[in-house]
């Protein structure tokens, strides 16, 4: 079965993911206690994968990942203009110097920036840009993937070149984990598992660093348990008054 195909080499990935990965998800999970034990906030930014829907407001979730998020939406379909570059370098800059200016990110935070190819101009920008102003930066990405693909950025380098700590997605390139006799490309992406596994072993070690202080985390319930709403409200209260 195909199916059990692709349950062999996601398992690989996990297994590689486990072996190779451990210990820079605990340095990431280090910096996070850090920051937000001096009053700092741990941001996250996605690139559309699955890592705000994942991450943010989740049961089993640590109330203080906090979503960072901005976009430019343009409807304007009025007519071709073939050879249009669209953006260019100076405009990314600006809209990354603008969304920063504008949101609550301050020196001594940690902002995760997750990009599986990490190629695209924005990601690598909004990297460069954070540790600028004081920000660790922790970069999940794929670094195999990202070593091929051609950069967007006019600075020529890669997201997880540019930030603080890399965490590997180590997946295969181009990402689809499954060649099929009859299709023309790869077949199921392996990203967006490993992506959520990161942030779960990520929370672990979070949680971990945390009570070796002898400081609680403050952890999301199920709404759909018969006190989640209050609990999670009291959650939230406390995170504001203590920060983690």
């Amino acid at each position: 079965m195909l199916a059990e195909r692709y349950f062999e080499a996601l398992f690989a990935t996990l297994r590689t993911l486990r072996e190779s990965q451990l210990e820079s998800i605990d340095q990431a999970a280090a910096m996070v206690v850090e920051s937000v034990t001096e009053g700092g906030v741990i941001h996250l930014f996605d690139t559309g994968h699955m890592l705000e829907r994942e991450a943010v407001h989740r049961a089993g979730g640590l109330v203080m990942v906090t979503p960072f998020h901005f976009a430019l939406d343009l409807s304007n379909p009025a007519r071709p203009r073939p050879g249009d570059a669209g953006a260019s370098a100076d405009d990314v800059i600006g809209l990354v110097r603008y969304a920063l200016a504008s949101s609550r990110v301050r020196s001594g935070d940690v902002l995760l920036i997750g990009s599986v190819s990490g190629r695209a101009a924005v990601p690598i920008e909004l990297a460069l840009q954070a540790r600028a102003l004081g920000v660790k930066v922790v970069a999940l990405t794929s670094i195999a993937y990202s070593r091929l693909a051609e950069v967007q950025h006019s600075g020529g380098k890669r997201l997880y070149e540019v930030a603080d700590l890399a965490l590997d997605y180590v997946g295969p390139i181009g990402d689809a984990a499954l060649e099929v006799e009859g299709v023309e490309t790869g077949v199921c992406p392996t990203s967006g598992i490993v992506a959520a596994t990161i942030i779960w072993a990520l929370t672990a070690q979070i949680v971990e660093r945390l009570l070796s202080k002898g400081l609680t985390p403050h952890v999301f319930r199920s709404v759909n348990l018969p006190d989640g709403t209050a609990f999670n409200d009291r959650q939230r209260r406390e995170y504001e008054r203590l920060g983690f």
